[in-house]
């Protein structure tokens, strides 16, 4: 099979479009690792989470975790499936160990390619609904949400991280 000059230009093209992109997507945040989030601040930010869940009548499962992954504050709501509970605090892990959202690793492994490469990567949940948490600046811990679809979880986890400041 003879393949064009052009053709071999398009291909060469759209490869080093998708290595952007999966080299975009999982670009770690450049905010510098703070103190541990408090119990406080925890609860402040799993409240917005939890509320959102309840808006929408979903069940979820929410966890802050400190700078390590250690667990601050974990809630679940009544009727939450039981897997949640871990997943939940493995999307947060992940999310603060990797300085990045877990969708950004969800996208970067769904991409193929050099992004499957996370699959071999000890402890990382490549599903969205983690979030780093930033407080002035600095990542101070990440909020984890399980129970619904991925897309539905990220909805309340944002919603957490996106009340701390």
């Amino acid at each position: 099979m003879k393949v064009s000059k052009s053709m071999l230009r398009l291909v060469s093209a759209v490869a080093l479009a998708c290595s952007i992109v999966v080299a975009t997507a999982v670009a770690q945040m450049p905010n510098p690792y703070g103190p541990p989030i408090g119990v406080d601040n925890a609860k402040k930010a799993a409240a917005p989470a939890i509320a959102e869940a309840m808006k929408n009548k979903w069940t979820v499962a929410v966890a802050i975790v400190d700078p390590d992954g250690v667990l601050v504050y974990y809630e679940k709501m009544d009727n939450t499936q039981v897997g949640s509970a871990d997943i939940a605090i493995e999307k947060a892990r992940t999310a603060t160990r990797f300085k990045r959202p877990t969708k950004a690793l969800q996208d970067a492994l769904a991409a193929g390619g050099a992004g499957l490469r996370i699959l071999g990567l000890p402890g990382v949940v490549p599903v969205e609904g983690g979030f780093p948490l930033v407080m002035d600046g600095k990542i101070v811990g990440a909020i984890g949400v399980s129970g619904m679809a991925s897309d539905q979880d990220s909805v309340c986890a944002k919603a957490g991280a996106d009340s701390i400041k």
